[in-house]
């Protein structure tokens, strides 16, 4: 009988699926050390108790590695397979399986990013990482563009670059490892992540359970992997390594400044100060409502979250009534100038910092960022308080209002015209072009505000959590890169485009 390549393929594979499901069956014996022979990998099961040393952290353990080297060189071998023997379909039901191994641990790991950083609140940072998982999009992004006529065929296809280098947040350390991650890998490209020192046991758990999952889904190994004790030091050795192509930095405006001086291409999303502008037409109590959403939404982590609001002198009263009536705490002069003291620091050396990375009077202090409001309270002494979002009305120049706290204070600058809120509001965004909001039913007023603050989302009658797809429409994202233009990113971002031309008249039906 005559065997062909392919019935000797599928001979084999019979017999290694046999030989796996004998190992699997077998009990477990003394624990071997490691070596390089692959073996059969058990997606481990997560539960709301489990600890952390229910992982196995050694190096090349489900993609993490000790050396920056090895992980690249592991995830360079993983996109290779990846572009080669996978089909757009079989891409896309893997990142599926993701989205179920990661909407069934979605509880534990926002209890575990909780307690790692200390930063934000529980239920939020469920409903964060839910929201990345179901609206994060696939492949179905990657549509392909035609042109055809008397010369013949063109089509513009999305392709990946590589190895791609990400660097993670501490803000929102897992739900940037999903999205990045599921972007990224459905645009056909691996993934080196250096994540934030802070968040590096959580961020360590999810990848591996990112790569259990492609590998239990048919997969290939280290698709998506990290160094595991990330530092500066290894963010400069994953930029300057020939293998990654692409460069992806979240997080504050030093770190993506460094990575735009590597020569690589680079995209960036920095820091946002979102203001919001409340004019005479707007629904003061909706308003309310959805700025107590934004603005308090897992202690104001969100780099879209609104950090100032200006509202115009003669609705300013109203505003304030429906946030208290929505238990908000307004902070009196006394209380104001003992939590100011308490959040922040006098920048007695000059320090660039903030939003703008420029100098300012007064930095935030790291020990209060992303803490609730009622600890904030109990602090200085207001006890007995139950609040998310503490407000305060002062001046246009407050350092609350420049600087980019993330915190749960929202303060609140009266202006007596449409045109000096839009002033002072393009004034505190401080040309990082994110996200601004305005509640406004005047489309003249809206739209001028619009152009003149020209961030890269918008939110008019809406939290801004809405620019984001939650309670919106579009899809979600992390990393929305305003210093370097992609905008909103998704899987289409990560991606070169290639063209191919079918000249001389070739493949025209049209006659």
């Amino acid at each position: 009988m005559q065997l062909n390549e392919k019935d000797i393929q599928t001979i084999i594979d019979s017999v290694l699926k046999n030989v796996e499901a004998a190992v699997d069956n077998r009990q477990p014996t003394q624990a071997s050390s490691q070596s390089s022979e692959q073996q059969p990998i058990k997606m481990k099961q997560l539960s709301t108790s489990a600890s952390s040393n229910t992982f196995n952290m050694s190096s090349n353990q489900d993609g993490v590695f000790e050396r920056v080297t090895d992980a690249i060189e592991a995830a360079s071998k993983a996109q290779e397979a990846w572009m080669k023997q996978y089909k757009l379909e079989e891409k896309e039901n893997i990142i599926n399986s993701i989205r179920q191994a990661v909407v069934q641990q979605v509880n534990y790991f926002a209890k575990s990013a909780l307690e790692e950083t200390g930063l934000g609140n529980y239920e939020d940072k469920v409903l964060k990482l839910t929201l990345t998982v179901e609206k994060t999009p696939g492949t179905e992004l990657l549509q392909t563009e035609t042109f055809s006529g008397d010369d013949g065929l063109s089509f513009v296809e999305q392709t990946p670059f590589g190895v791609i280098g990400a660097v993670t947040p501490v803000t929102n350390p897992i739900d940037t490892i999903v999205n990045n991650g599921i972007g990224m890998i459905a645009a056909g490209n691996a993934v080196v992540f250096n994540v934030h020192p802070s968040a590096k046991k959580t961020s360590c758990e999810m990848v591996q359970l990112l790569n259990q999952t492609i590998v239990n889904a048919g997969g290939p190994e280290n698709l998506l992997t990290m160094v595991q004790e990330p530092t500066i030091e290894t963010v400069q050795e994953i930029a300057n390594h020939p293998s990654v192509k692409l460069l992806v930095g979240t997080g504050g405006p030093g770190m993506v400044k460094s990575l735009l001086k590597s020569g690589k291409k680079a995209i960036g999303a920095g820091a946002g100060n979102p203001p919001v502008i409340v004019d005479e037409t707007a629904d003061l109590k909706q308003a309310a409502k959805d700025i107590i959403e934004g603005a308090s939404f897992d202690n104001n982590l969100l780099c879209i979250a609104e950090k100032e609001v200006f509202v115009l002198d003669q609705v300013a009263d109203d505003l304030i009534f429906e946030l208290l009536n929505q238990k908000v705490h307004m902070l009196d002069h006394q209380q104001l100038e003992k939590v100011m003291n308490l959040t922040l620091k006098e920048n007695k050396e000059g320090i660039p910092g903030g939003c703008s990375y420029l100098s300012r009077d007064y930095l935030v202090s790291k020990d209060w960022v992303g803490k609730d409001a009622t600890r904030i309270l109990e602090q200085i002494g207001v006890s007995n308080v139950q609040t998310k979002l503490l407000i305060c009305e002062v001046g246009a120049d407050h350092p609350y209002v420049q600087l980019e706290q993330l915190m749960p204070i929202l303060p609140i600058v009266r202006v007596k015209s449409i045109d000096e809120a839009i002033e002072k509001a393009v004034d505190a965004e401080h040309g990082n072009r994110h996200t601004a909001v305005m509640h406004s039913n005047h489309i003249k007023n809206v739209t001028k505000f619009a152009k003149a603050i020209g961030t890269t989302i918008f939110v008019n009658n809406g939290s801004s959590l809405s620019g984001v797809g939650y309670r919106g429409e579009g899809f979600t994202t992390m990393t929305i890169a305003g210093p370097t233009g992609e905008g909103v990113t998704s899987a289409r971002t990560f991606t070169r485009q290639r063209r191919t031309v079918i000249a001389n008249g070739g493949f025209n039906i049209r006659g």
